[in-house]
Parts: C-alpha cells; structure tokens; sequence
C-alpha cells in the first residue's frame, strides 16, 4: 500500500477497496478521490470529530455496511465515544427511521463497545 492510502487510512479508519484497485487501474482517479477526501475531513466549521459522526449516520440512513464500519473505525480512532455516536443515531432514527437507527445501533456495538 502506498503512503498516500497508508494515510487514507489513518484518517479515515479504512480504505475503500474500489480506491486501492484505482491505486493500480486508475492512479489518477484514486489521487483525485484521496485529495477531494483530504479536504472534506479537515477541520473547519465542523470538526473532523462531528464530520465522523454525521458520516456514520448518512451510512447507516443508506444502510451500508461497509461504510458506517469504516467510518466507525475512523471516528474511534479520533476519539469519538459509543455514546456520542448512539445519540446522534437517535436523530437519524426520527429523519430516517427505525431500521436506520438499528442497523447504525448494531453496527456501532460491534465496532465501538463501550
């Protein structure tokens, strides 16, 4: 893995597995998606920390498990609790629904135990 998806990875908890086929296919394309990510999760108004936490709640709203794992994964490792994460759940749950706070719920016991 190159330092670019090495960092990818630090930041975003884990790398896509269609971004490291474009890594060979396309690299391109792949410094393209990692630059556009880069500037998406910096710190801004919203800190990276917030980012995380509306991403894993977009994914679990879509029901994609791949992503609301790997932004999981992310946002433990930048110090986002269980807590924090479950509570905004709760806030999908009335946008979206139920099977969206469960799915996100499920996913996030698994990944980040309290």
């Amino acid at each position: 893995m190159d330092a670019q998806l090495k960092e990818l990875e630090e930041d975003i908890g884990k790398v896509p597995l269609i971004v490291k086929k474009w890594a060979d296919e396309d690299p391109a394309l792949k410094d393209w998606v990692v630059s556009m990510d880069k500037l998406i999760w910096k710190d801004g108004k919203l800190s990276k920390q917030t980012k995380k936490i509306i991403a894993i709640c977009v994914a679990a709203a879509l029901r994609d498990q791949h992503a609301v794992r790997a932004q999981a994964a992310g946002a433990s490792n930048l110090g986002v609790n269980f807590e924090e994460v479950e509570e905004a759940l709760r806030v999908t749950f009335l946008l979206a629904g139920m099977p969206a706070y469960t799915y996100g719920r499920t996913a996030i016991e698994d990944l980040m135990k309290r």
